[in-house]
């Protein structure tokens, strides 16, 4: 098992140098989703126990964080402790965290975790949506808008609901870079500046007939 996530794991290095941390990110989920699979653990299963480990351990104590990215550390060190956490916990993710400290890539496990989220996302057909409106929702608004929203991202949309005191009434959908805004703040501001370049253009036809006494 150890051996799949070491062999998965070395396309991923040998990008190390050019990739982004983001792509970096997919490219170890990837390969953890890879390990998964050809050793028939249940990948949301370890998606749970990333969550689990970011939540109780990362977010609970941020230096303990900082000791496992830090390249100060000696990486045995890092083994030893991630081995002690890991003890009861799925081997395949105690590996794969393992892996991670032998390439010096401990800094990236928030971004893996998102990115292991989103693979997972993907293979169960489910498509994150952020939500923005004036009010929260209520259960009939909310289902309305799921079976509006499948059909427009051909998946089970998971709804991010954001309640924007700002806004004046309305609603904006994102999905991925797409936003289908229908706002009545984003109208009135739209219909606002409409009135600004409509003036601005007749105050600059006044000037060039000022300029331009034939033109009258």
């Amino acid at each position: 098992m150890k051996k799949n996530v070491e062999q998965d794991a070395q396309y991923a290095a040998r990008l190390d140098a050019d990739a982004t941390r983001e792509k970096l990110a997919e490219i170890y989920a990837t390969a953890l989703l890879g390990a998964c699979e050809s050793t028939n653990v249940a990948f949301d299963v370890v998606c749970e126990d990333y969550d689990s480990f970011v939540k109780h351990i990362c977010d609970a104590h941020p230096k303990f964080e900082d000791i496992l990215a830090s390249l100060n550390v000696a990486v045995d060190e890092k083994l030893r402790i991630i081995d002690e956490l890991f003890a009861d916990g799925e081997p395949i993710f105690r590996n794969f965290l393992k892996t991670l400290a032998r390439r010096g890539r401990m800094d990236l496990i928030r971004e893996i975790r998102v990115a292991c989220r989103k693979l997972d996302d993907k293979r169960k057909g489910r498509v994150p949506v952020k939500i923005s409106t004036a009010a929260p929702l209520d259960d009939t608004t909310r289902d309305n808008l799921v079976a509006n929203l499948r059909k427009l991202v051909d998946g089970e949309p998971e709804l991010l609901v954001e309640v924007d005191p700002e806004m004046i009434g309305g609603i904006i959908v994102r999905v991925g870079d797409v936003v289908y805004d229908a706002s009545i703040a984003t109208q009135l501001n739209k219909v606002r500046q409409d009135m600004i370049d409509r003036s601005a253009h007749e105050i600059q036809s006044r000037r060039d007939c000022f300029r331009n006494p034939e033109g009258n």
